[in-house]
């Protein structure tokens, strides 16, 4: 798929907040995503380890939500573990999976926030913007914000609130299991947002695209960055 042409990534922590902060006002929390109209989603996740990402990509069938192609791409981590910097550690290596992309993709779903973000550009929202296509934050934990916990069945959800703002939706995705934190990448409302996540999840907490990246996210890692990912 096509990624725009990125910033450099030889930045000071400094320079990155920086960078986050003048990029934030470009994220489009707009419109409405047909989820009629989805043929292709892909979730998006990485695993990292001894100073390597191990970025994949694994393209689904919708609403049918079978693996079609997975891509990944291995690279050394070049930027400093800092809560709320870490999209610059990973989004080198999560491009370059994403772009090896041959499906016509309709929308990414990221293992990662999106502004649900202390800067309002979470990995989903950084890199989103480069992409011609929505995409969706969804992630295991909080970064930010306070919320109400969501009632215990399936679909329920409540606000997730920072200084005032409704950053994202903290969804429950299973009866009685712990519920995600999913909030807009790019191109996307917040309820479309929701919408997605849960018409993607099956018989498990996270929705089908992460899951299947995240699974093949670590066979890219033992495997040391070569072997089959699909």
């Amino acid at each position: 798929m096509r990624v725009g042409e990125l910033y450099g990534f030889d930045l000071s922590p400094s320079e990155a907040r920086r960078l986050q902060e003048d990029l934030a006002p470009r994220v489009v929390c707009r419109p409405p995503l047909d989820l009629g109209s989805v043929r292709y989603v892909a979730g998006a996740d990485v695993s990292t380890q001894d100073g390597m990402a191990y970025a994949t990509v694994a393209v689904l069938s919708f609403p049918e939500l079978e693996v079609v192609e997975v891509e990944g791409e291995a690279r050394p981590l070049e930027f400093p573990y800092i809560p709320g910097l870490l999209a610059f550690r990973e989004i080198p290596s999560v491009a370059a999976a994403l772009r090896k992309v041959e499906t016509p993709l309709d929308v990414v779903i990221f293992d990662a926030q999106g502004i649900a973000h202390p800067r309002r550009l979470g990995l989903a929202s950084n890199l989103g913007l480069y992409l011609d296509v929505p995409s969706v934050g969804c992630a295991k934990s909080r970064l930010v914000g306070t919320y109400e916990e969501p009632g215990p069945r399936r679909g329920e959800s409540s606000p997730l609130v920072d200084r005032g703002e409704v950053v994202g939706k903290v969804v429950r995705t299973r009866d009685r299991v712990s519920p995600v934190f999913v909030s807009v990448g790019n191109k996307i409302d917040l309820e479309s947002a929701v919408d997605l996540v849960l018409a993607c999840c099956t018989r498990y907490r996270l929705p089908e695209p992460t899951r299947q990246a995240h699974n093949a996210a670590n066979r890219l890692r033992r495997e040391g960055g070569t072997g089959a990912l699909f």
